[in-house]
This record gives C-alpha cells, structure tokens and sequence, in this order.
C-alpha cells in the first residue's frame, strides 16, 4: 500500500467521491472481504461488490488474495493507498494555468502553482512506481511568526535574494559533452498559517509533523 496515491482520470476521482465508495476506501486500510465488510457496515454482500469492482477497475482497490469458501471463491482486498490525492490535471482545460498572470504576491497564483505541484508529483511518482525507482525530491515545511507587514516583506526579499543567489551558483546551462543533466523545478510558498479549528480532519495517510521550524522530506522509496 502506498501512503498517498494519485487519482490522475476524471472517471477515477468521480468513483472515489461517492459516499459509499469512500466509506469502503476507508475500510480497506487493511485487507477485507465483501463479506467482511458488509457485516461491519450493515449492506447488503451484493451491493458491497458491486461498488468494490468499481473501486478496482479503477485501481484504487487491489487483489490481496482468493479464499476457497466452500461452493465459492472470496475475495480479499485492500485499498491501494492510505489516502489520495485529486490531480488537477482531472480537470482537463480547467486546470489553473500557473504561465497565466503570474504574480508572486497573488494568492491565486500560489494556489495554480500548489496545483502544478501536485500534478507533477504525481505524474513523477507514477512513473517512478512502474519503474521500481525513487523520486529524488526535498521539501520544507514549518512557520514562522511575524510581527508586522513590514517584516514579512522583509524576509521575503532577503529570502529571493538567497534563492537567487543559490540558483546562480548551482545552475547550469546544457554545454556539449557536459552531459544531459536533470532540470528540477523550484516552488517556494509563504502564506498566512490555518488555524487548526479551521483546519479539515486530518486522512489515514496524514503524518505528524514539526509545529516549530522547517523539516527535510527524504527521498521517496519504490513499493517493496
């Protein structure tokens, strides 16, 4: 099972956004029955089937095993990931477009850029598990407490100066025999902090994380 999984077809996010089928989602952390799960859920075993071979031919449900059970054979399976993501690629033409109007200092922009993030990512991580390979990536995350307008700008212009600064020194442009060579994109975000009480239940596939400071995100793994 993966800890965040992609849904990359219109058909697929429509198939796990109806109520039942994101009950039984939730169910399937672990490997169940049809059975199984009509009994903790009080349905009918036929209409649990029903919505888990739907689930499937989306890939979002996964064979574990066959059971013989006496004059039939069940059917055990899990959810292929602990909790999923909707690419905005979904969402075809109506994607944002992050080339259309961009302003650092536009939340709207940050969000069409949030939204080719998570596009991205995942595009990479779906190649990366067909090919048994890691993504190689860093992230940050933390916060940062401000007094006044003026120090956030502050900190914003001496943070693109760094980065800047960074970026000069580390890229480099394609020169014969160099080699390829391998074109990363960068994204630094600063946005005003959710409270929690605003904040949605956190899903199955959410982790704890530092309150206080940034963290680094390792490389993600191949599925063993």
């Amino acid at each position: 099972m993966q800890d965040v999984g992609m849904i990359s077809n219109a058909e697929a996010a429509e198939a796990s956004l109806h109520p039942m089928r994101r009950q039984l989602l939730a169910e399937l952390s672990e490997p169940r029955s049809a059975t199984g799960l009509a009994a903790r859920l009080g349905m009918p075993r036929q209409k649990v089937n029903y919505h888990l071979r739907i689930l499937e031919q989306h890939g979002l449900v996964e064979l574990v095993e066959e059971r013989r059970r006496g004059n039939f054979t069940e059917r055990v399976v899990q959810a292929s990931a602990a909790s999923y993501v909707i690419s905005p690629g979904t969402l075809g033409e109506m994607q944002p477009d992050p080339a259309y109007a961009p302003d650092r200092l536009s939340a709207r922009w940050l969000l069409a850029l949030a939204s080719r993030l998570v596009r991205d990512v995942g595009t990479l991580l779906a190649g990366a598990r067909k090919a048994r390979r890691a993504v190689a990536t860093f992230a940050m995350d933390g916060e940062i407490r401000f007094i006044s307008a003026a120090d956030r700008a502050a900190f914003a212009e001496e943070l693109s100066e760094a980065i800047t600064g960074l970026v000069a020194k580390y890229h480099r442009d394609r020169q014969p025999g160099d080699g390829e060579g391998k074109l990363h994109r960068l994204v630094v975000a600063v946005h005003p902090a959710v409270p929690a009480d605003a904040q949605p239940p956190g899903g199955r596939g959410s982790r704890p994380g530092s309150r206080h400071g940034p963290g680094p995100a390792g490389r993600d793994r191949p599925d063993q």
